[in-house]
């Protein structure tokens, strides 16, 4: 008896030492030991799971906006036409002890139909923007990172007009699959900051960039055209970048994703060749969304086609406006 008290305190000193330690097996009250039997005097046993790290976020978003408009016999004048545009965001983040590694694709295309010219099908939008991050923890907020930055689009790129007399609209190739594609490596310093509601702020600065600009179509290539040397397919340089991306809640069901990429060659310090991709989401519900997108680039060795007078250098501008489905997962 006496040695079955001294079992029952034992055991019992243990327990109340296991709660304050919060051991992964917590004791409601007291267990009593008889013989093989354990026999529990109180409300449960409570055994804490162990939570399994989660070194990755994944993720992404699709958009889809279409607007038709059918004339007959309409009195106010205008035609048919069919518009749509899509986006396709996808993400992958990885973060493990001191390790990150950020992955992101930005796909957009759309085009418009308009009954009654030549050409009726035109493409309004075309993008191809692919980014990867991988980083050293240097700190808790400045990482020493290489980024891999990579800008393309997907189909031929038309300018559309009328030569004088004629009565219908001609074109000419501005642009195709890799021709232009920009390709650009960096290494650098990366202060990066995550702040609730899954906010993000990363700046990195690259005093050790290569840029390449590729064209691989004969007919730019050989017109010497965003740059390259007449007949050749690929611009290296080497300069200096900076690069920003910004993923903030701005109201209640409005974000704002910006990613911001300047260059400078070394051979023309201070002339920048600027890409900046800026989307403002507003949710309307699960499924409708409201997008404005913003795409702006500038590049000294890019010369614009005017409608009247030679081509010149120019900021590219693209302004859209998207109300229609989106999901997210």
């Amino acid at each position: 008896m006496v040695k079955k008290f001294s079992i029952f305190f034992l055991l019992y000193c243990c327990s109340i030492w296991g709660l304050k330690a919060q051991d992964r097996l917590q004791l409601a009250d007291t267990l009593l030991i008889d013989g093989d039997t354990i026999i529990m005097l109180g409300d449960s046993i409570i055994f804490k799971q162990e939570v399994k790290p989660v070194y990755w976020e994944k993720g992404g978003n699709f958009n889809l906006s279409i607007q038709q408009v059918s004339l007959s016999n309409w009195n106010a004048g205008g035609s048919s036409n069919l518009a749509w545009n899509t986006a396709l965001v996808l993400f992958g983040n990885y973060k493990k002890d001191k390790i990150i590694w950020d992955t992101k694709l930005n796909i957009n295309v759309g085009f418009n139909r308009q009954a009654g010219r030549s050409y009726p099908s035109r493409k309004t939008n075309d993008n191809f923007i692919f980014i990867t991050k991988y980083g050293r923890e240097l700190t808790e907020s400045w990482f020493l990172s290489t980024q891999l930055d990579a800008r393309t689009q997907l189909l031929e790129g038309f300018r559309y007009f009328r030569p004088s007399g004629a009565e219908l609209d001609s074109r000419s190739k501005l642009s195709d699959f890799l021709a232009p594609a920009y390709i650009q490596s960096s290494t650098g310093l990366n202060y990066r900051r995550e702040f609730k509601n899954k906010d993000r702020i990363s700046l990195i600065a690259s005093p050790f960039t290569g840029r390449f600009t590729i064209v691989m179509d004969d007919s730019l290539s050989n017109a010497g055209a965003f740059g390259v040397v007449p007949g050749e397919l690929v611009l290296p340089e080497a300069g200096l970048s900076f690069g920003s991306t910004t993923d903030i809640q701005l109201y209640e069901n409005i974000r704002w994703r910006a990613d911001l990429n300047l260059f400078t060659n070394f051979e023309s310090l201070g002339n920048f060749v600027v890409n900046l991709n800026s989307v403002v989401s507003m949710r309307v519900n699960k499924f409708i969304t409201t997008r404005i997108e913003t795409i702006l680039i500038y590049d000294e060795k890019v010369f614009i086609q005017q409608d009247s007078g030679p081509p010149k250098q120019a900021i590219q501008l693209q302004n859209m406006f998207n109300f229609g489905i989106g999901l997210d997962f």
